[in-house]
């Protein structure tokens, strides 16, 4: 049984109901500030350390993925010691982090405390999410969840610009720093108004579970980052795959003769929450590769400075903020099958059209081609987001918001690395410093993710006219 204990002081639920919106919306804006400043620093922290844009890849990448290793265990913990303990350690550990990834001297630091700044955000969000779903009823939940998302999608409309202006202007490790003060105001909003949700009755963490989920895992995308930079030789790729394969099937094993397993597979017998997934999974891999992308074509490859990039990539933000306003009566008119249907579709098209950018270009056009992607990536986010929930149980939320945060970070994680081998695949390594070369490595990588994006919306065609209608508020008919 879940309860409940009031934030000290004691604050009537209405107040909580309103703030508690923006309190998460702190938290998720730091871990997004820090994600777009940093996309939009790459070439000048590569340059700084003496190796190529495409090598950040592995900056970028440890990051997800440690995110994907460690939330599966935030269900857990949030259920032990209760939602307020556990997202004020993951404000003040996430914090920490980026001190020490300022104070970094090479990418091996670097690397090692990325992983230290992941262990924290992987508590954030799934704990954030948590919250509000067991506060508000899901009659309310996409305009909730629609109003936390306004203020995080501030930090991608102004990480790029003041990416470009920290690294033009000042040193890049404050890129990192800027974190600071976001976090001492987090965990002081966290300890005045954040509800303490608990478990009356709490069990052992599924250990083993843990153990091979998160090495598969791990192993998995070291594979995807080392794959085609010649490290290692084909058989040890395949053997790698085949370890990586062999310990995700045994995590699967593992959660079929464990009373409390770490991720509750049996979720995925509901449709809705197996298309939210499946679906918010496949169609990541395509749009979790951009942020990596947009910055190598618009410094390198066209020549624009860091804060020029930035202001190229602001209005995709402004649309998604935009939009937030409006989504929860879009879900409502059409419902979750045709939106996601049709907006999958609608995103392929768009992300390949960034594939037709080249020298000459007007820079106008390219604003305008991420304001429209920002139009329909909200919306896609925001509709699988909510979906998740939309028939699991009080009780269930937990979990349910565990695997979804986890498949998100896996997805982003691959993305970047499928995106940066794309381009390399395609980029001979002593061409990589070449503008010309770069471009159409890079276009060939939109391509490619444009593909899997619109491969990714036959997932959602399981799903029924009038499926998430307790979250949308849809009737079919």
């Amino acid at each position: 049984m879940t309860t409940i204990a009031p934030p000290p002081p004691a604050l009537p639920t209405d107040t909580i109901r309103r703030l508690l919106p923006w309190l998460v919306a702190v938290a998720f804006f730091m871990q997004s500030l820090d994600t777009t400043i940093l996309n939009t620093a790459v070439p000048t922290i590569a340059q700084a350390m003496n190796i190529t844009p495409l090598d950040m890849k592995s900056v970028l990448a440890c990051y997800t993925l440690s995110l994907a290793v460690f939330i599966p265990i935030s269900g857990w913990m949030a259920d032990r010691f209760g939602t307020r303990r556990v997202f004020a350690s993951a404000i003040g550990l996430f914090t920490l982090g980026s001190l020490l990834c300022g104070l970094s001297v090479d990418i091996d630091m670097l690397v090692a405390c990325r992983v230290i700044q992941g262990m924290g955000g992987a508590m954030m969000v799934p704990v954030g999410r948590m919250t509000m779903v067991r506060t508000f009823p899901k009659s309310e939940l996409v305009r909730a969840m629609s109003f936390v998302s306004i203020p995080s999608l501030i930090g991608p409309m102004l990480g790029p610009v003041i990416g470009g202006l920290i690294v033009h202007y000042l040193h890049w490790s404050m890129v990192f720093l800027v974190n600071l003060p976001v976090g001492a105001l987090g965990l002081f909003m966290v300890w005045r108004f954040l509800p303490d949700y608990r478990q009356d009755k709490h069990h052992a963490l599924d250990v083993v579970g843990f153990i091979l989920f998160g090495s598969g895992i791990a192993l998995l995308s070291y594979v995807l980052e080392v794959f085609g930079e010649h490290r290692l030789g084909d058989f040890e790729i395949l053997g790698l795959l085949a370890i990586s394969a062999v310990l995700l099937a045994g995590y699967g094993v593992n959660a079929m003769h464990v009373q409390r397993p770490l991720l509750r597979l049996e979720l995925f017998r509901l449709r809705t929450f197996r298309a939210a997934v499946g679906g918010s999974f496949f169609s990541r891999l395509g749009l979790g590769g951009l942020p990596f992308l947009f910055p190598l074509l618009y410094q390198i490859g066209l020549g624009y400075s860091a804060v020029e990039s930035g202001l190229l990539v602001m209005p995709q933000a402004m649309a998604a903020i935009g939009l937030k306003l409006v989504v929860s009566r879009i879900l409502s008119r059409f419902g979750y099958r045709t939106v996601l249907l049709g907006n999958t579709l609608i995103l392929g098209v768009l992300i390949m059209g960034f594939a037709t950018i080249d020298v000459g270009t007007p820079a106008w056009r390219i604003a305008l081609q991420a304001f429209v992607l920002g139009f329909f990536t909200s919306t896609q986010y925001t509709s699988m987001n909510t979906l998740v929930y939309a028939d699991v149980t009080a009780q269930e939320t937990s979990a349910a918001s565990t695997i979804a945060s986890t498949g998100q970070q896996m997805s982003i994680s691959f993305g970047v690395a499928g995106a940066s081998l794309i381009a390399a695949t395609f980029v001979p390594e002593e061409l990589r410093g070449n503008p010309t070369a770069l471009i159409h490595g890079v276009h060939q990588a939109f391509i490619v993710l444009a593909i899997m994006t619109i491969v990714s919306s036959v997932v959602f065609m399981q799903l029924k006219r009038d499926d998430g209608g307790s979250v949308s508020r849809y009737k079919a008919g």
